[in-house]
């Protein structure tokens, strides 16, 4: 085993990097060659089809049967000459991976021979098995049928010879079965909301759009090492390893220089998003060894999302060519930091208005205030719900542990917005409203320019900071679907829209301007929020727990509790007025939380035990063996001296004793405590009783990482962490 351990690495030290060379020096000569975007819409489908479907995409219009017939003719033109040979509706179901079913252009042409076919039809709907996906009882096992309907708001794509087709995923009885569904529900719904709020600053204003701008962390790690870890192949983290001597504490890994081979990935991932359309701007190292990040331009939320979620899957696929396996889960790694997928989220108008970012004069001051303290507003109703809307069995790692913490929501605004938002509070109603924007700054030395300083300072530890003209949800984790969030968040915003505009509307018909009517409603929700959702300090103190649960706001961190907040009357009034989930999908869902939940526990405890029975325990008995056999001889050949000589392999014979017995009998009663869990039938009860089983891991774990200290290095089975982070 030690030899095999050896081989592993040193062969993953010798690996070199995999150079692939862009098919053009400049990007914008192959950006979006495999999207069927307007571009290629105006190039393969007639005017009047062309017109069609971006009345479609631009404001719901209902396409009819006949302008999908030919919209598909003209994807079908367009993909063949790419070497396409099958068409797939592309969704992603509650699995939190996507889907997709692959269905060839073949088909019978009615004269004996066989033609290529792709009608509107097929474009528009397909119909995957809804019983084999996780329904939370929507569907049994015996009621199989459900639907796939294509999104015309999210441009089909190429990948390999598929056509994939964005889509939603519904049930046979209408509920919805993924992710996308309830999102774009949400997207209108702060629309609806936000449109009349805009027009009482711009008549012009016609819509507006949610844009998300996505931050993703991940590690990579070399294959043959993964294939050496069955913890990390099988749950996806390192159940069990000593931390290394050197980890992340120097800080010389964040924004270093890329090691090579790494440097060849992003570069082969950055062509091939490239190619799909998604404007990648930014990879760098992350903090932890080993760890990375990128992102893309911000974009409409729907749209991003997807994009999200086409380039894990492409970072997936093409980590593998690079001798490499990617890792999104939120904490791979024991003592370092995790992984988030940080949600820059802002609300914008198709007249160009960011709606987030401070203006130029009073009246864009006045209504980026009224949508800056009504998000806030908010997000202090609905901070239980927003860290539910982030809570996993895999995010649960992440709570507190030196990174943004989704243990307690609250929202950073920096000094120069705290200072607006007291000042506003004194100010008359009439007054108009100042606030400082980005200031030069001269740091003193020869040959280097003046510097911009942003309206606020960043804070790491905060998990929904305001970052000058966007508001950052750094909780989400790093796994997750952009969308479970950005609908939580979006319908919260919305639904105090809503009631704001209602104040509003008080306000105006007594008799008041609007200006002054939006002000007067404003600062009695200025005054709620400033010292109760509004934290500007360290998160990760203890003293902000207490702080928090003395504010009123939620400290929960038993992840399936937190789940129940979806249920709550609360919850439930306002995602079912808004349209974005009835009770019965809420309902659902949950029972689809806490099903995962189990079983992602289940698997850990179950690879926790395997591993600890068959790989920890006797790589420590056979060394335990070896030190036996030395203590005899120490027996036979020093008699006089024996005593002095064998304190040391005696002690630590008696150690490792110690341990292998704390760890049977751990692990005996963790069995035990899953075969008790496994007969609870309700789904919330066995969420929490999976709770308390992985709790009952760390124990287990700290166990073995003590005997990895004491074993033998060319003994121990598994490869360590120091050989597993460090690969370049």
């Amino acid at each position: 085993m030690s030899k095999l351990r050896f081989d592993v690495v040193k062969d993953a030290f010798k690996k070199k990097a995999v150079n692939v060379e862009p098919p053009s020096p400049k990007v914008s000569d192959y950006f979006g060659e495999l999207v069927f975007g307007r571009e290629k819409m105006r190039q393969y489908l007639d005017e009047t089809t062309f017109s069609k479907i971006c009345d479609c995409i631009d404001n719901g219009t209902a396409l009819d049967r006949a302008t999908a017939d030919k919209v598909a003719d003209g994807m079908k033109i367009w993909s063949m000459e790419h070497g396409v040979t099958h068409i797939s509706h592309w969704f992603q179901p509650l699995t939190e991976v996507t889907a997709e079913k692959h269905d060839s252009f073949m088909d019978y042409d009615g004269k004996g021979g066989m033609i290529e076919s792709f009608d509107g039809k097929a474009l528009v709907q397909q119909e995957p098995d809804a019983s084999s996906f996780p329904s939370g009882g929507i569907r049994a096992t015996f009621e199989a049928r459900g639907y796939t309907a294509w999104d015309p708001t999210s441009p089909v794509f190429i990948q390999g010879d598929t056509l994939c087709i964005p889509s939603v995923f519904i049930s046979y009885t209408g509920e919805a079965l993924d992710y996308k569904t309830p999102l774009k529900k949400s997207l209108r719904a702060v629309n609806d909301a936000a449109l009349p709020v805009c027009r009482l600053f711009d008549s012009n204003v016609r819509k507006v759009y949610s844009y998300l701008g996505w931050e993703q962390e991940y590690f990579l790690i070399d294959e043959d090492l993964y294939a050496s870890r069955p913890d990390l192949m099988l749950s996806g983290r390192t159940l069990m390893g000593h931390p290394s001597s050197k980890n992340q504490q120097l800080d010389d890994h964040y924004f270093g220089a890329i090691p090579s081979r790494v440097a060849a990935f992003m570069r082969d991932i950055e062509m091939a998003g490239f190619k799909l359309g998604i404007p990648l701007k930014t990879m760098h190292n992350e903090a932890a060894p080993n760890q990375f990040e990128m992102a893309p331009i911000y974009g409409e939320a729907n749209l991003a999302n997807d994009q999200n979620q086409i380039m894990m899957n492409v970072m997936i696929s093409t980590a593998r060519r690079h001798g490499f396996v990617v890792l999104f889960h939120e904490k791979p790694f024991e003592g370092i930091n995790g992984s988030g997928k940080h949600n820059n989220w802002s609300l914008g108008t198709d007249t160009g208005t960011q709606l987030l970012a401070p203006g130029h004069d009073p009246k864009s001051n006045l209504q980026f205030l009224t949508f800056f303290v009504n998000t806030l507003a908010a997000v202090q109703k609905h901070n239980a719900l927003l860290k539910a809307s982030i809570a996993s069995a895999t995010n649960a790692h992440r709570l507190g542990a030196n990174e943004a913490p989704p243990a307690i929501v609250s929202a950073f605004l920096g000094q120069t917005m705290t200072d607006v938002l007291h000042k506003f509070l004194e100010m008359p109603s009439d007054t108009p409203i100042e606030i400082t924007g980005k200031r030069g700054k001269n740091i003193g030395l020869l040959g280097i320019p003046e510097i911009f300083v942003d309206n606020t300072d960043r804070n790491r530890t905060s998990p929904f900071a305001f970052t000058g003209n966007r508001f950052e949800f750094r909780a989400v984790g790093a796994s997750a679907n952009c969308a479970g969030a950005m609908t939580t968040l979006n319908s919260a915003v919305a639904e105090q829209l809503i009631e704001f505009k209602a104040v509003v509307d008080k306000e105006m018909a007594c008799g008041k301007p609007v200006n002054i009517a939006v002000m007067d409603a404003l600062k009695p929700i200025v005054a709620s929020i400033l010292n109760v959702v509004c934290f500007d300090g360290n998160g990760y103190s203890d003293e902000w727990v207490l702080e928090a649960r003395h504010r009123g706001l939620d400290i929960e961190t038993n992840v399936p509790k937190m789940f129940k907040t979806f249920t709550e009357d609360k919850a439930v009034e306002m995602f079912t007025r808004l349209g974005v989930y009835t009770r019965k999908e809420l309902e659902a869902r949950n029972e689809v939380r806490w099903d995962t939940y189990c079983k992602k526990v289940q698997i850990e405890a179950r690879v926790t035990g395997r591993m600890a029975i068959n790989h920890i325990i006797p790589a420590a008995i056979a060394y335990q063996t070896e030190l036996l056999k030395n203590i005899d001889l120490m027996r036979v050949n020093f008699p006089d001296n024996f005593r002095e000589m064998a304190v040391t392999p005696i002690g630590i014979v008696s150690e490792i004793s110690s341990l292998v017995k704390e760890i049977k009998e751990r692990v005996d009663a963790m069995v035990a405590q899953r075969v008790v869990a496994n007969n609870i039938s309700d789904d919330y009860e066995k969420a929490l009783a999976y709770h308390d089983i992985a709790e009952s891991l760390f124990p287990i774990r700290r166990a073995i990482d003590q005997l990895e200290e004491l074993t033998d290095n060319d003994m121990w089975p598994l490869p360590k962490y120091r050989e597993i982070l460090f690969i370049n």
